[in-house]
């Protein structure tokens, strides 16, 4: 089945941490720091691939990983960055935030490339920290953390017309009359399980390309039947040809069709359901007069009904061709007259700004027997391993640290206050409020 949908985690690199060493050389006892910078963490990168035509690939495997970029080294040997991922997605994919279902971004028109998420930039060794009076600093910066994105991928393919109508109105047989597109055709509902485009070429006037949506039932927008899956793949249209069975051959009102069919587009989306619409009646090849109507006076009938609302009714037959030349260049004329801008879905998430960020695990807890409260995690246990609490830079870089995790946040939440004991890994500290 055709994939237009897809969940994913994505993980951008962590930054490696900077390194703590000595020079160690013969006849040289106290040799300077050497300690080399952390590498980069890769990136996550969107990148259009035209060859690729539906999300099929991201429905079995749903986490992507940048690499880690590697920990500095001693010599002053920095750490190798981590390799970006690059996920390829076909034209047309909008990329939402899962939780909000906010657009991130609409790899369309212009937009071929995109940075989702930005690795962690190395930390830098303790190299960086000598100065005349910490001339042997023990400490470096931890590399910035990776940061993570449940995403929703939406396909929702770029064409100028979309066709709706009710299921067997006729909908692939005009595709394949105006275009090379050849959607299956069968007399079931919902034979047309993908959305198809077909070019239009126009021996005097440019081309456009049109989408066949799925039969639309009542309730579509809602979820039931297939038509909800379909409907994002009209929204970019700028003109809908609304095809319905004029004849009634199943034994509905084409009238009462029409209704209910912009009824689930209203229902979607109030803006879709505004967009300029012209009715095609079909199957006027099968109008005999025998259920009591003419062609001419079901077409009076429908014209009476909705063109007073804006709608042009034209007279088609799929099956024969006829009609169909007059609406092609009625889609045309209204295409001219419409703004061409591409229909993009504006960012509503920035991931730089709200992304969620992994670090290693740490706890913050209040001990009630020892009246202390307790940070601990294998990050905070590495940080005090590589920080000399002994020295002024390096207290403010452990204060610094603290404050930028949200440790000191995560402490005042359970109450901690000036004086109370932090105890981390068999160290104790009094607790004092920074000043402002």
């Amino acid at each position: 089945m055709f994939a237009d949908r897809a969940t994913i985690y994505v993980r951008s690199g962590k930054g490696g941490d900077g390194h703590v060493s000595f020079r160690r050389e013969k006849y040289v006892p106290n040799g300077g720091p050497d300690g080399g910078d952390g590498g980069n963490g890769g990136s996550v990168i969107l990148k259009v691939d035209n060859g690729v035509n539906t999300l099929a690939d991201y429905r079995h495997v749903r986490k992507y990983k940048a690499e880690d970029g590697e920990e500095g080294r001693k010599k002053n040997c920095r750490g190798k960055n981590g390799q970006d991922i690059v996920l390829k997605v076909p034209a047309g994919t909008v990329v939402k935030e899962a939780e909000t279902d906010k657009v991130i971004v609409d790899m369309s028109g212009d937009m071929t490339e995109y940075v989702l998420l930005t690795g962690g930039r190395g930390g830098n060794g303790n190299q960086h920290y000598a100065t005349s009076s910490m001339q042997a600093p023990k400490y470096a910066q931890p590399g910035q953390p990776a940061k993570e994105l449940n995403l929703k991928l939406e396909l929702k393919v770029i064409a100028d017309v979309g066709l709706v109508g009710f299921p067997n109105v006729g909908k692939s047989t005009f595709l394949t009359r105006i275009s090379n597109a050849r959607p299956e055709i069968a007399n079931y509902h919902f034979t047309t399980l993908s959305p198809h485009l077909g070019v239009v070429d126009l021996k005097d006037a440019p081309g456009y390309v049109v989408a066949d949506i799925p039969g639309l039932i009542e309730g579509a927008a809602e979820g039931i039947g297939l038509g909800h899956e379909f409907l994002r793949h009209i929204e970019r249209t700028r003109v809908i040809i609304h095809i319905v069975d004029a004849a009634g051959s199943e034994g509905r009102d084409p009238i009462s069709d029409i209704y209910a069919i912009n009824k689930e587009l209203s229902l979607y989306d109030e803006k879709l359901a505004g967009r300029p619409q012209i009715i095609a009646a079909n199957k006027l090849d099968l109008i005999d007069g025998s259920n009591g109507f003419t062609k001419e006076e079901i077409m009076d009938r429908l014209k009476a009904e909705f063109e007073p609302k804006g709608y042009m009714v034209y007279p088609m037959s799929a099956a024969t061709g006829e009609g169909i030349k007059d609406i092609l260049y009625k889609v045309r004329n209204m295409l001219d007259g419409l703004d061409d801008t591409p229909v993009v879905f504006e960012p509503e998430f920035f991931p730089d700004e709200v992304s969620t960020y992994i670090g290693e695990p740490f706890t913050v807890i209040y001990d009630p027997e020892e009246d202390e409260y307790v940070v601990e995690g294998p990050r905070i246990e590495k940080m005090l391993g590589y920080t000399n609490l002994e020295s002024e830079k390096g207290f403010v870089f452990f204060q610094k640290f603290m404050k930028e995790n949200e440790i000191l946040d995560k402490l005042e939440a359970l109450g901690c206050g000036e004086g109370d004991t932090v105890r981390m890994y068999g160290l104790r500290f009094d607790y004092y409020k920074e000043s402002e």
